[in-house]
């Protein structure tokens, strides 16, 4: 891609602009609920479509399938009101023209909070197929042709997790839990629209809410804390691109985001990309990451607890 930088675009949006994107299994899957019960919420609201739903499980599973189903009636209730008042989500990105060196990626700087260049350092895998995220990314070469990649961060306004927390413990855990995928909704939203808008690599994409939920779509979107970017002080280096605090995110001494509804990783363009996990790494590879991120092993350690 050729695209140019484009760097701290905002793309918010509402309560309705957002919630069509929602993913209902991990909203269930935190309420303790099996996969197959959040199947609710493709269905028609009506009390015949409700009743034709509860009657396709077996009878022992029926109880449970009703507390989803009022479950998700409260949630869809909740989130009307949450638009009523006005509470939105906050998107932030910006693209970058890149390129990788090895197991880092430098990412080209033009303007705002960090000029120049700046090299993000990843982890590989170990073992079969060793995979590193900028594997993805073409490598620098004489040329000076140069790729792009995205970086993000999300999050749904903090007032959602802290409503009803001193009267009422279930709206409060209800709101949580919304505000959560709200976030990640957000996410969602806004991927689709730069894929086919402002980074345009997919332009005619036509894709419904669970092709993208699905992850049918070209390229990846791998957020920190996960198995493909496990180092949470990440979040510092995409803070110096993006700027969080411009969405009103904060990051404490760890690389932790607050509010606790936030989310933020990479875009990724490339047609063969996919996720992965980094898996267990050595002390040699630990060593060698802590260098190329100006850290000594031993305070890269505890951000890589779960892998060493």
């Amino acid at each position: 891609m050729t695209t140019p930088s484009l760097q701290g675009r905002a793309v918010g949006g509402s309560v309705s602009d957002v919630a069509p994107y929602i993913n209902w299994l991990y909203f269930f899957h935190a309420w303790g609920f099996p996969a197959r019960f959040a199947g609710i919420a493709q269905i028609h609201g009506c009390d015949s479509c409700r009743a034709l739903w509860l009657a396709r499980f077996p009878v022992e599973d029926r109880a449970k399938a009703a507390e989803a189903m009022q479950l998700h009636k409260e949630a869809m209730r909740m989130l009307s009101l949450l638009d009523s008042k006005g509470l939105q989500t906050h998107f932030r990105f910006g693209l970058f023209s890149c390129n990788s060196d090895g197991d880092d990626i430098v990412v080209e700087c033009p303007n705002g909070r960090t000029t120049g260049r700046q090299r993000l350092a990843f982890l590989r895998q170990q073992t079969a197929p060793y995979l590193c995220l900028s594997d993805f990314i073409r490598p620098q070469n004489p040329e000076g042709t140069t790729d792009q990649i995205g970086v993000f961060a999300a999050c749904a306004d903090e007032a959602i997790e802290h409503m009803y927390e001193d009267e009422d413990d279930y709206r409060h855990l209800l709101c949580q839990t919304l505000a959560d995928r709200l976030a990640e909704a957000a996410v969602e939203r806004a991927h689709q629209l730069i894929r086919r808008d402002y980074w345009g690599y997919a332009p005619d994409e036509q894709l419904t809410i669970a092709d993208l939920h699905a992850e049918r779509f070209q390229g990846i979107r791998p957020a920190v804390g996960y198995p493909a970017l496990p180092d949470q002080s990440l979040n510092f280096d995409l803070d110096r691109l993006i700027d969080f605090s411009s969405i009103d995110i904060r990051l404490t001494e760890h690389g932790a985001m607050l509010p606790h509804a936030s989310v933020s990783g990479l875009m990724v363009a490339h047609p063969q990309a996919h996720y992965f996990a980094i898996g267990h790494i050595g002390e040699d590879q630990l060593s060698d990451y802590a260098r190329r991120k100006g850290r000594t092993p031993e305070e890269m350690r505890p951000y890589l607890a779960a892998n060493v």
